[in-house]
This record gives structure tokens, sequence and C-alpha cells, in this order.
């Protein structure tokens, strides 16, 4: 048996890596949480990252924080069994927070997954479903007109709402779901998410300034994933822009400045919460050179980590290793 393993892992690294039941093979084993970053990027494109989305999965759970533009592309790639995906949580509804919503739902119907998919989200994300839902209706009914309603159940292929506050928000086999409101003005409400496990945590931030509320919650994670911005970084751009009279251009990087967390804010973060490993997402911009790298080097907590697309942080059950891949 050990052999045949190690024959189909050899098989799945050199030809199709990618595939659903590569991963399942591995991760069969494996008891805790488990978190991949499908992208990790902001609105400012950088190559090789997609925009923001986090896979957190547990042997019998898979949800989606937040599905930016690629996103679903680089959770195939990481061999995420989309069949086990039961819900999108959505942190706010900027675009490159919500653009794939469509693909995950499409990638995971195919997989097999035997329930429709929800898409959980503050106030108004009714409508967000209601408008992807009349957008792919001619797609479902192409698809399972061509594979047949016994492969693809037309009514698995339909997107389902749910609107959240603060609070616990899913409780089932052993995962805790808690929803919290952060600062991201001007809109309100915007949320962060913490996933909880077999003694293991995540939390993720959604874009928001660092706030006294993000602190408590954070308090005592293994993991927080926090966006970031390079304000020095973002700065330097929209004087550049602004010189070749590109107003317009930079005015939209004078006005991100105000509402995402500066690199250097993140220190408040672990100074006043205990956290086991603070990770940078979203990045404002994502560094394209050794340069801008260094900028955020030099300016993040000791110890934290600038993640990128396809990073896998593996928490085992009840322990307090981090394994970061």
């Amino acid at each position: 048996m050990e052999s045949f393993r190690l024959t189909l892992g050899l098989y799945c690294t050199a030809v199709i890596s990618s595939l659903s039941f590569c991963h399942a093979l591995f991760a069969q084993d494996f008891e805790g949480l488990k978190v991949t970053m499908c992208g990790t990027s902001s609105p400012l494109p950088a190559p090789g990252r997609a925009q923001a989305c986090i896979a957190v999965e547990t042997p019998e759970h898979l949800y989606i924080v937040d599905a930016g533009s690629g996103s679903a592309a680089t959770a195939n790639l990481s061999g995420l069994p989309m069949e086990k995906l039961r819900g999108i949580l959505i942190t706010h509804f900027h675009s490159d927070h919500i653009s794939d919503i469509g693909d995950f739902n499409l990638n995971s119907w195919v997989a097999g997954r035997p329930e429709p998919m929800e898409i959980i989200g503050p106030e108004g994300v009714d409508r967000v479903v209601e408008g992807f839902n009349i957008a792919y209706e001619l797609d479902r009914g192409y698809r399972v007109a061509h594979h047949g309603a016994e492969l693809l159940n037309p009514e698995l292929g339909v997107l389902e709402s749910r609107t959240v506050g603060e609070g616990v928000i899913v409780e089932e086999d052993g995962l805790r779901i808690t929803s919290f409101e952060v600062s991201h003005p001007p809109i309100e409400p915007a949320f962060g998410y913490r996933l909880d496990y077999e003694g293991r945590s995540v939390v993720i931030s959604g874009d928001s300034l660092v706030t006294e509320k993000i602190i408590e919650i954070s308090d005592g994670a293994d993991v927080v994933m926090h966006d970031a911005m390079a304000l020095q970084l973002v700065r330097g751009a929209e004087g550049m822009t602004r010189s070749t009279g590109n107003t317009r251009l930079a005015t939209v990087l004078h006005d991100i400045q105000d509402y995402h967390a500066s690199i250097a804010d993140l220190k408040q973060l672990v100074e006043q919460a205990d956290v086991g490993q603070l990770a940078l997402y979203h990045l404002v911009p994502a560094p394209r050179n050794d340069m801008a790298l260094g900028v955020y080097v030099n300016s993040m907590p000791e110890g934290a980590v600038i993640t990128e697309d396809g990073m896998v942080f593996s928490l085992p059950a009840e322990s307090n290793e981090i394994v970061i891949e």
C-alpha cells in the first residue's frame, strides 16, 4: 500500500498535481485546520497573484473567505476538494472580494457538491447572490442540457444567500465560525471571520484598519491573516502618477490610504494580542521586486509572513505547531 501511495504521489506531482483526489490522498489523515492562500493581492494587479481569497479546510469542511478575481483557478490548482465546499464567507462587497463567486459555484457543482452553495455575509448579500444567479442562469441551462440533470442537478447550481450579523454563525462537527465587524469606511458593515476547530484557530481580517475588536478577537489565535498596505509604496505611486498628469489614478491611490492597515500599524496588533503567527495578505501593493519586498520586511513586525498564492498553513489538532509550506 505504501509503495502504491508513493507511486501515485509521484504521478500526482509530475502530471496532475492540480486534481482534487491528489490533495485528498495526502490530506485524508490530517486532523486539524488547513489554510490555503488562494488570492493574496489587492485590486492593484500583481503577476502570479489572484485577488483576496482564503480557503479553510478541516476533514469535514471546506469554507472559502472571499472570492476575488482569479482565486477559483488558484484553488483548483492547489487541489482543494471542491466537492466539500459548503459556503463562501464574504467580508464585504467590493468587486475584488466577490468576482469569482460564479466560478467557485460552477467548479464545486461539477465536482459533486451535494448541497446548494451558501454565500454568507453582511446585509446586502441577498442582492449579490440574486445578481449572480441571474447572470449565470443561461450558463446553468446549457450545462444541464449538455451533461444531463443526473450528473448536474440544476437545483445545486443555484446559489443560496444567508445574511449574518456579529457572533457565532456556524457551529457544526467541531467547527465554529464567528463573524465580527471591522473598520473599512465607508462600508458598513464589513466583517472579518474567526474559525476554530479542535483547539486551533485562524482569524481573517478582510479589509480593515487595526481596531480594538480585531485585537480582542485575535488574542490567543494561532494564525491571524491581516490585510496590509505599504504606505510608502502607495504614496510614491500617487506622486508619480500625479506628476505625469494622471490625476484620476492619483486620486484613487490617495483615497485608499486611510482604509487599509499599514504595515507599521500591524505592530500594535502583535504587541497587544497573543498571536501565534501573523500573516500578511491582500497586499497593497503586492511586492514585485526586491526593493518593494524590502519595504514590507523593514516595516512589518518581527516573525510576520508575507503570503503568496498557494501557500498553505497547517495547524494540527490540539497542538501549537504551525507548518507553512
